[in-house]
Order: structure tokens, then C-alpha cells, then sequence
């Protein structure tokens, strides 16, 4: 029976309320008893008879008071809980747990997993074997008892796509029947009719949806300048605002938020288009734009070349005279490039003092020593140089017998002509691009025709430096690398005399290819076909852009025709000549919530947790039975002092329950070694801090002999800290600068022996003393502490020795930034002896980023709580992580010992002398 959010296990019992009235009116009838007093003079009134006699009765409140706790108990056995959950029905010995685990389940994944722990012990508690089939990477279903998968709970992440189109399940499902539980992320696909008719054909279904409120981003189509965005949110409801942020480096290289632009959903409205006009240099550092707050793939959308204009230069040695703008070599690159690109124009030592992107020197043949030396400069830095040839390059003697720095092929002189007056030769057209040419997949046209050219002289290296040719195999555009740089020539004019290519819109194309322009207008599959992209970039289903070293390349046809999933996940892509980025939501997707049929059993979890409440109604009862004893005492007058004494007695007890909590904690702490960690303020950085703490103390438990007691967290402004051997203090950017007095008593423990490992955290985006925010903290809260000079841990420093042989030290990440007390400037390695003669002393600080907490937490079952890594050298990575340490921890309470070890021989030979 269920009144309102309150399901009663017991509802029966509730008809006992019903003899509530008539227990009233019994109290009422009865007299309390009568209270004697010893009065001499009333023997004088024996034998009287007072006819008019009247009954004393209990007071009205407290018959209340009294029915109240009756009441209460009533209510108590009836076993009230709040706000009740659906658990998947036990109609089957088998249960199937079907996760969408897409990008819409990334926000509250925590959430997920607790309620999947619930069903899980549920279905131990009622030996139920447990099967899980996730929608966006399905695998053969195999049933196993649930505390296998309670086990395995930690390792299940949703990816960041959704179920696949094509999905079919079929082929992953055992025979027999099954109770299927659902849990849906609550977006609207259309692989969902078939799958929940395939599941109902094997037994029941219950479906379980989260409730936090779903948003995605993606790009939208605009006429004007700026970048469209489009917010949808899946569940349509009342006015919310929303805030997109655009996230890039700072000219520092440290990524930040670089602009917000707040927002609005109207009422009933499913999307709002939001619409960022930034500068051009502001846009060109944009990496992605976010929701703020939302934290999964479907609230990002990253960002490539497109939004990016490019800074080129270009050069001509030709004075512009009015009325030949049509014959100037610059006319069609600048049309070429005016529409994604910042045009820059003067001469080379007038360009190249802004250090553009790109530098198009068109027919330029000789130039100043001090111009060539720049330029050449310049290309080695990383720089482009792309060349037209034209009568100038033609003519002169440049790159005739040696080969010149900034081109890329040996030249013939005079040039070759063709389809002219004076030539026997028809005008030649371009063959094909070849593979591996950065033009492969550009459709060429054949009324394309090159009348002119500059002729490469044959040589060895002339075949694999050509990257497009003519009809006859000569070549049009050659290449080569120059340093970090390249050197790119067309080998025709870049104007109209010398062929019609420069009319064409595969001139435009070109250039793209060569990273010369940004297109501002999407790929077509064609043209890309052939090509393999490199993923540089994987965006995970949280949100965060991760690398991608270990993927391999995808297929042109795949990049842009195949959707988002396994084969092509969402992230940043390298191909001939650009960069790409595939986002999780395309800009035709519309949103929409899932709709399940009426005979589905749908309910929801994330919002108000189940509770029990007859322990709540108990204890109620017993404190009005305890204020009905009072109210006894107070009317029959025998609550006198010493009552008020035991009052005050007990709360003076309370007063003292926190120093008494306080001694219990000093004795906890001394009994046995405690780790600790600095609170910080920040609860994630808190509970992570604590749990890894926990990790390493199980792992010193079962692998040495120290045997910790629980960690502990450590306000530096109340606590005592004198108790720690080690405290861990993870550094985040807003933690607050602790007082005189707590730096007085950081001091004085850095004195006694302890050691504080500082962790930033960010070591892989930063190393050691960069300015970032996490590294500014760190200045800021050391500034007051006496700490001595450091250096990175030298390769015989004891700590790569106090129980594992190590040389790195990773976390999180695997920074090799990790710095110590400096070494004294007389400790010298002793003849014969592996290690410097270091014995005395601690390091009273260790710092690093590597965020080792985090490589360090499990949960209360022990399993890791946090992926480290991609499979196997990720756990190597974590394993490593907890060797370092165990080797902290050791070297904290050994000091320099294993040191002492190695200078036995030379310490037995002084003793002889």
C-alpha cells in the first residue's frame, strides 16, 4: 500500500490506528491514581459522606502526547519507506541488465553504478545469476552470480557514442528466458523498438531512467560572421539558462576558458542557438566549446582547421600598376585566399618580421643574402614556403647545377612552351593524382591545359619529391622538407599566362591540401577518398580530450561516410593537409526523449534515495514516552532537583564529546601509523585523496610489514599533525592559504622528521614550477614553509631503493618531474660503492604532479576507483604508482637506511684500522 512517496510493507497493521478513539476515552474514564498524604486532622472526617463527589481526570495534552506515541508505534510496525524503488522482479532465475552506457549516461554514471550495485546485491541476496550487455560495445552475453560483476562494477564506462544503427543483438544473447532491466540514458533512438521486442520475447522488462536533465551541443549553419552553436535538451520544460564556454590555450599554452556566452532555453523550447563573434586570433586558439556543468561527450563540440584563418603572406616582385590587376601573379591567390585566411602584403623581410603561417612567393627568383638567410630560417622553424614559377624563375640561373636550399628540385633553363605559335606541341593536361600525393581524391577536370612550365632536371630523389604531374609525366608541383618546414613549387605561374588552373576552383583545392587555406565548407567523401586520417585526439564519454597514440588510422571513405562508434571515435583527426574533428552530436541530429510503450514498467533513480522509516517513527515514539514520564512527575509533583542536576549533567556531557572525539583520534593515530592528507576544501580532491590513501595503506598492509590503521583527513587550522609520518597535500588552484599558526605548526613538523608530498596534479599539462593555476597555489602555500633546496630525485637517491628498485615515479600520469631535498654538496660516491654516502635525514618534502591519489584510490571493495591508463600498461602504470609509494612510506620511516647498507664493507674496514 503506498500513500503519496510512503510504501507500507505491513499496511495491516495500520487498522490498529482505528482503536485510537477508543483508547482515548478509556484514559479519559480512569482516574490517575490518588497521591496519600499523612494529616492528622483528617481523622476527624471519617464517616462523612460528601455527596457531591467528582472524578479527577488526565489532562487533555497529555492523553494526546500519549496516543501520539501510540500512534507512532503503529505506524513504525506497518514498515513505512520513503520514496520506494522498483527492483527488477525475480520472475526469472536469470537477469539481464542492459546499459544504453552512451554519452547521455556519462553525467551521472556515479549515480548509475550505485544503483547497479543495488540490483546487483539484490539479485546475490536472491541467487540470481547476472548478465550485462552494453548497447554501444555489445559482446556475447554470458550470466555469472552477481558478486562477479559487483566486482568487475568499477571497470563498466560508457562510451562516447551511441547503440549503432545497425544494431542487432541477437547473435549475443544465450537461449533460454531472461528478465531483462533496462537502463536507459532516456534519448530516443529507433533501435530501440527492435531491441525491447527481442528482450520482451525472453521474459519480462522494466525500464530505469535517470533524472538529470540532458543537453547537447553541436555546430549550426549561419549566414554572418561569428560560430553557431545549437543547445538542445532532451526533457522540454521551463525557462533555464544555459552558459557555453570556448576553452583554448592563452598565448601561455596553458588551456582556460578564453570567452562565455550565457544563454536561455524559453518554455516548452527544445533547443536555442547561441551565436560567438570572436576575434580572429581568439578564434584561431579555440580547441572546443562546452555546456558548462554538463560534463559528457554530447555537451562538446571540438573544433578543426575550419574555424581557423591562417596568416599568409604574399610577395611579388612586381610593382601594381592600375588596370593589370588580372596579370598580377598575386590577383587569383589573393581571391583564392581572401575568405579563410588574413592576407598579409609587403616585401619578405617586412612579412617575415610577423611570422606568418605561410609565405607564397610568386616568380621570385633572386633575393638579398640577408633575405635568404631569413627566410631560410623561418623554414626551418616549422614554416611553409610554396613558389610559382614565371618568366623571372624561368630566366635566371637559380638552382640550375646545385640545387638552392628553398627549392625543391633542380631547375632547367629557359623553361618549356607548348600549344603556342612557335611550338609544335599541343597544351598539356594534368594526369591524375596519385596515391600518396596530397592531392590523391581531387577530382581533375579535363578542360584543364598548361601551356608553360619551368622542367625539373632529372635526380635520384626527383621521383619521390614530385606530388602532382602533367599528362606526360613531367612534373607540376614538387616538394621537399627543410628542417621542420617545407618547400612546396608549382612549377606554373600563378597567374593565368602559363595554364588555367589558377582559374579553377581545384587551385583552391590544392592550396587546402597543402594547409596553405582553412575551407570554410565540409569535406566531400570523394575528395578524400584513399586518404588515411591519424586520430591526434580521442574525446572520452566525460567530456575530456585524451591522446590517441595507440589508434589507428581510419580510411577517407570512413572518416566522414561511417558514424560515430568503435571504428570512428570522436576526437581530433590528421589528414593530408589538415586537421578534422568528428563530434558526438552532428548538426541534423534532433534530440528527443525516449517513449516507451504502456505496458513497460518505467521508473527512475538519481532523485530522492529509498529510506526506511520505522526506525525514525520508533525513535519518536520513545522520546514521547520519555516526555509523558515528565509530565507525570511534573503533575504528581515529585520532579524535583535532583532531576534538574541530571539534566544538566547530560549536557554537560555533550559539551564534552568533541574533545573526547579529539582524544580518540590522537590515540587512534599514535597507536598505530596513520597517513594522512590535507582537507583542501574541494570535496572531489578530498574523497579521491582519502581513497588513495586507503589503497596504499592496504597495499603496505599486504606487502610489508607495516601495518597502517585507517587514513585520516587533517585540517591544518584544528587538527594535530605532530601524529603523521607522512601528508599527503594535493594542491588545487582556489585552496586557501592556511594561518601563521598553522604554518607554525607545519614548520615545527617539517622539523621533527615528518614529510609533505605536495601534489599538483597537472603534470600532464605542466611540469614543475610552470605558471599554472595548480603550480601558482603551490608557490603561494610553500611560500611560508622552511623548506630547503631541491632538486630532481637523482638516479642513486634512496628513495628509488627503500623497497622496490625504481627509476620512475609515475601516477596518474607519468611525469619524470618529481624533486626532492637537494643532496649535500660533500656527499661523494665512495670507491666501489654504488651510491653517494647519504645517511642522514629525510626529505622533508616531495613534489610532484603525477597526481598519485587518484593511481592510488579503491573503493570499499577494494577495486581501483579511477582508469589509469588503456589496458594492460595502464595497470602496469598503477602498479608502478603503488610501488612508488610503498617506497615513499619506507623511506619516511627508515630514513636513509638502505644507504647505510651499502657502505657496510668500507664502515667494517674503519673499524679495523
Amino acid at each position: 500500500m503506498t500513500f503519496g512517496s510512503v510504501l507500507f510493507t505491513a499496511p495491516y497493521l495500520l487498522l490498529a490506528l482505528l482503536a485510537l478513539p477508543i483508547l482515548w476515552l478509556l484514559l479519559r474514564a480512569v482516574p490517575p491514581a490518588p497521591i496519600k498524604h499523612l494529616f492528622p486532622a483528617v481523622a476527624l472526617l471519617i464517616g462523612l459522606k460528601d455527596r457531591d463527589t467528582s472524578t479527577d481526570r488526565t489532562p487533555w495534552w497529555l492523553l494526546l502526547l500519549r496516543m501520539l506515541a501510540v500512534a507512532a508505534v503503529v505506524v513504525g510496525l506497518a514498515g513505512p519507506v520513503l520514496n520506494p524503488t522498483d527492483k527488477a522482479g525475480a520472475g526469472s532465475e536469470r537477469l539481464l541488465i542492459v546499459l544504453d552506457a552512451s554519452w547521455a549516461s556519462a553525467a551521472d554514471w556515479s549515480q548509475r553504478q550505485e544503483y547497479l550495485a543495488g540490483v546487483l546485491q539484490d539479485a546475490a541476496q536472491e541467487e540470481r545469476t547476472v548478465g550485462v550487455l552494453s548497447l554501444t560495445r555489445p559482446e556475447t552475453v554470458v550470466f555469472q552470480a552477481a558478486q562477479v560483476w559487483l566486482r568487475a562494477l568499477a571497470g563498466l564506462q560508457p562510451e562516447p557514442w551511441e547503440a549503432a544503427s545497425d544494431l542487432d543483438l541477437e547473435p549475443v544473447l544465450p537461449e533460454g528466458p531472461f528478465d531483462t532491466l533496462w537502463l536507459s540514458d532516456g534519448v530516443a533512438r529507433d533501435t530501440r523498438s527492435d531491441a525491447l521486442a527481442l528482450f520482451e520475447a525472453r521474459g519480462t522488462v522494466e525500464v530505469t531512467e535517470g533524472t538529470l536533465p540532458i543537453l547537447a551541443l553541436s555546430f549550426a549553419e549561419l549566414d554572418g560572421e561569428g560560430v553557431g552553436l545549437t543547445v538542445q535538451r532532451v526533457q522540454q520544460g521551463a525557462v533555464r539558462d544555459v552558459i557555453v564556454q570556448a576553452i583554448g590555450p592563452d598565448p601561455a599554452g596553458i588551456e582556460r576558458v578564453l570567452d562565455e556566452l550565457p544563454t536561455a532555453f524559453e518554455s516548452g523550447a527544445g533547443d536555442v542557438e547561441a551565436q560567438f563573434l570572436l576575434p580572429a586570433e581568439l578564434q584561431a586558439r579555440v580547441s572546443r566549446f562546452v555546456i558548462k556543468g554538463q560534463g559528457h561527450a554530447g555537451a562538446v563540440v571540438l573544433t578543426d582547421d575550419s574555424l581557423r584563418r591562417r596568416d599568409i603572406a604574399l610577395v611579388d616582385s612586381r610593382v601594381n600598376r592600375e588596370g593589370l590587376e588580372l596579370l598580377s601573379p598575386l590577383h587569383y591567390l589573393e581571391k583564392a585566399l581572401v575568405e579563410s585566411s588574413n592576407l598579409r602584403f609587403g616585401s619578405l623581410d617586412e612579412v617575415l618580421l610577423a611570422s606568418p603561417d605561410v609565405v607564397i612567393l610568386a616568380d621570385i627568383a633572386e633575393m638579398t643574402e640577408a633575405s635568404e638567410a631569413a627566410l631560410i630560417e623561418w623554414t626551418n622553424e616549422g614554416g611553409l614556403l610554396v613558389r610559382f614559377a614565371g618568366p623571372r624563375l624561368a630566366a635566371s640561373e637559380v638552382s640550375r647545377s646545385v640545387e638552392h636550399p628553398l627549392l625543391p628540385v633542380r631547375l632547367r633553363a629557359g623553361g618549356r612552351f607548348v600549344g603556342g605559335a612557335m611550338s609544335w606541341g599541343e597544351p598539356k593536361t594534368l594526369a591524375p593524382f596519385e596515391q600518396g600525393s596530397p592531392f590523391f581524391g581531387l577530382t581533375v577536370s579535363d578542360e584543364l591545359r598548361v601551356t608553360a612550365q619551368v622542367v625539373a632536371q632529372p635526380d635520384p630523389q626527383l621521383s619521390e619529391r614530385v606530388i602532382a604531374r602533367l599528362s606526360d609525366g613531367t612534373p607540376l608541383v614538387t616538394r621537399k622538407a627543410l628542417g621542420q618546414g617545407e618547400v612546396v613549387l608549382f612549377h606554373i605561374s600563378a597567374n593565368a599566362e602559363w595554364s588555367t588552373l589558377p582559374l579553377s576552383g581545384l587551385f583552391v583545392r590544392m592550396l587546402e591540401r597543402l594547409s596553405v587555406a582553412t575551407s570554410a565548407t565540409s569535406l566531400d567523401s570523394s575528395e578524400i577518398a584513399g586518404t588515411i586520417w591519424k586520430p591526434v585526439k580521442r574525446l572520452d564519454a566525460f567530456g575530456r580530450l585524451q591522446e590517441a597514440e595507440d589508434m589507428s588510422g581510419v580510411a577517407g571513405e570512413d572518416i566522414l561516410g561511417q558514424e560515430i562508434g568503435t571504428d570512428v571515435p570522436p576526437g581530433i583527426y590528421e589528414g593530408p593537409g589538415r586537421r578534422l574533428a568528428r563530434n558526438v552530436i552532428a548538426s541534423e541530429r534532433k534530440l528527443e526523449p525516449a517513449v516507451w510503450p504502456q505496458r513497460i514498467a518505467v521508473s527512475s533513480f538519481g532523485g530522492p534515495q529509498e529510506r526506511m522509516l520505522g526506525g525514525p517513527f520508533f525513535g519518536f515514539a520513545l522520546l514521547l514516552l520519555a516526555l509523558d514520564i515528565l509530565a507525570t512527575l511534573l503533575l504528581s509533583g515529585r520532579l524535583r532537583q535532583p532531576v534538574v542536576a541530571m539534566l544538566g549533567l547530560t549536557l554537560l556531557a555533550l559539551g564534552q564529546s568533541a574533545e573526547a572525539q579529539e582524544d580518540a583520534r590522537a590515540i587512534s593515530a599514535t597507536g598505530e601509523i596513520v597517513l594522512a592528507h590535507v582537507v583542501t576544501g574541494n570535496r572531489q580532491v578530498d574523497d579521491i585523496a582519502l581513497a588513495g590513501l586507503a589503497g596504499l595503506s592496504d597495499t603496505l598492509f599486504f606487502r610489508t610489514s607495516v601495518e597502517p590503521e585507517p587514513p585520516q583527513s587533517v585540517d591544518l587550522e584544528r587538527d594535530e599533525i605532530a601524529f603523521y609520518p607522512l601528508l599527503y597535500w594535493p594542491v588545487t588552484p582556489e585552496q586557501t592559504t592556511p594561518s601563521p599558526a598553522a604554518y607554525l605548526k607545519l614548520n615545527a613538523y617539517l622539523r621533527a622528521g615528518g614529510m609533505i608530498l605536495f601534489d599538483t596534479r597537472d603534470s600532464n599539462v605542466s611540469k614543475f614550477g610552470a605558471a599554472s593555476p595548480a603550480g601558482q597555489a603551490l608557490r603561494r602555500l610553500a611560500a611560508s614553509l622552511d623548506i630547503p633546496e631541491l632538486e630532481p630525485v637523482p638516479e642513486d637517491h634512496v628513495l628509488t631503493r627503500t623497497f622496490y628498485l625504481l627509476q620512475d615515479f609515475p601516477g596518474r600520469h607519468a611525469s619524470h618531474d618529481v624533486w626532492v631535498e637537494a643532496s649535500p654538496a660533500e656527499a661523494v660516491q665512495a670507491e666501489g660503492m654504488p651510491f653517494r654516502n647519504l645517511n642522514d635525514g629525510v626529505s622533508p618534502v616531495v613534489i610532484g604532479g603525477n597526481d598519485w591519489a587518484a593511481a592510488w584510490a579503491v573503493d570499499q571493495r577494494g577495486a581501483p576507483l579511477l582508469p589509469i591508463g588503456r589496458g594492460f600498461a595502464g595497470e602496469r602504470q598503477r602498479e608502478m604508482a603503488f610501488r612508488f609509494g610503498v617506497n615513499l612510506v619506507m623511506h619516511v620511516l627508515t630514513g636513509n637506511y638502505k644507504s647505510d647498507q651499502v657502505h657496510v664493507p668500507a664502515l667494517l674496514e674503519r673499524l679495523g684500522q
